[in-house]
């Protein structure tokens, strides 16, 4: 709803902004301008919402859909990051817990009194290292892809 209203006003001022005489070029600069704006104050959604209305309203402003796309890139890079961050931290947390668990499941076996508590909880900690470790290694590659095709021009 929130973003639907962002896009309803962002489309707003940039129709008003042609009405009062201001040609295609500069409205869409000034939708570009907001994006990156949004983008700095981390609103990725606000700046991807304004970058996919540039593109629908303004299909001839060719230098500013250029620089958005430049920014839709930056955009993904940052997501990526910032979710790869956020992901090694949970992952080096369950790697941990994994550890401690395992160690006791092994002492508790080599005691012959481990109990089928302990073996589920533990076989769902691997599974959610597993799963942590999956995702931490799809963002890696998601941003050494985004790296690859910046320096290709994309």
């Amino acid at each position: 709803m929130e973003r639907i209203l962002k896009t309803w006003l962002l489309l707003a001022m940039t129709l008003t902004m042609v009405a009062c005489g201001n040609d295609a070029q500069q409205a869409a600069d000034e939708m570009l301008r907001q994006a990156e704006q949004r983008f700095e104050r981390k609103d990725y959604q606000g700046a991807l919402a304004a970058i996919d209305s540039l593109r629908r309203i303004y299909p001839s402003a060719i230098e500013a859909r250029k620089k958005a796309i430049t920014l839709k890139q930056n955009i993904a890079l940052k997501q990526a990051q910032e979710d790869l961050a956020l992901t090694d931290s949970a992952l080096q947390a369950v790697n941990s817990d994994y550890e401690y668990q395992r160690s006791k499941v092994e002492k508790d076996k080599a005691e012959l009194r481990v109990t089928k508590e302990e073996l589920d909880m533990l076989a769902r900690t691997k599974m959610k290292r597993d799963s942590l470790q999956v995702r931490f290694d799809v963002q890696c590659a998601k941003i050494k892809y985004i790296h690859r095709k910046q320096k290709e021009g994309w």
